[in-house]
């Protein structure tokens, strides 16, 4: 049984898609956090995206795992815990970018296949249901408006001891936005079978609670 779970920046489809993943007994694949991985190498070694073959170079240096421990989740980038390194805006803007190249998505596309192939998952990401398992059974397109998701991210860094500037972090949010929904490659849009959640009005409880009932009813 495999879920997909799409939508913008900022729209809580991790938290959310965690927390239905625990309820159901399913597999949670955060191929957001595979991306971001990615990206954080890029920006170590100072890869030049845009020249195809340095690009590829890199890519061949890079190993990805993520574990679970005790229910938390830990991403290692070439055996390195990188779980809070990942998480930072510069990663995220340069994964909006680096996730757009053929070459990095050719690199995780086979492992998010094959481990769907064999396990009961819920995937999220930004073209999960249009493209990465097009045959899932359930596809839903989470979003909320670029205020909310804004908010929600300031205060996310707020609470990590941050002093995030609110305006910067909604012209982020819209910039990533513009570049997710106008790449060339696998660009986020809403599978024309996909389930709507706008939660921008609902909890994350409530959200869990909706996409639990539709996978329950299949």
């Amino acid at each position: 049984m495999n879920i997909a779970i799409d939508g913008p920046a900022g729209a809580g489809k991790s938290t959310i898609a965690r927390l239905a993943a625990k309820e159901l007994g399913f597999l949670y694949v955060d191929t957001g956090a595979m991306y971001r991985a990615i990206a954080l190498y890029l920006l170590q070694t100072e890869t030049d995206i845009t020249d195809e073959e340095a690009l590829k170079k890199a890519l061949d240096n890079i190993q990805i795992n993520i574990i679970y421990e005790e229910g938390v989740q830990h991403v290692f980038l070439n055996l390195s815990d990188v779980s809070a390194e990942i998480r930072n805006e510069k990663v995220g803007n340069m994964a909006s970018k680096s996730s757009a190249l053929k070459p990095v998505r050719e690199k995780l596309l086979d492992i998010q296949r094959d481990i769907a192939k064999k396990n009961d998952v819920i995937m999220d990401g930004r073209d999960i249901g249009t493209n990465i398992l097009p045959n899932a059974e359930l596809k839903i397109y989470l979003t909320a408006s670029v205020e909310v998701r804004a908010k929600r991210r300031f205060d996310e860094l707020k609470n990590r001891g941050e002093l995030p500037d609110l305006s910067v972090i909604k012209k982020d949010i819209e910039l990533r936005d513009h570049q997710d929904m106008n790449r060339d490659i696998a660009p986020l849009k809403q599978a024309e079978d996909a389930v709507l959640i706008d939660s921008s009005d609902m909890s994350i409880n409530d959200v869990v609670k909706k996409i639990v009932e539709l996978e329950r009813n299949i």
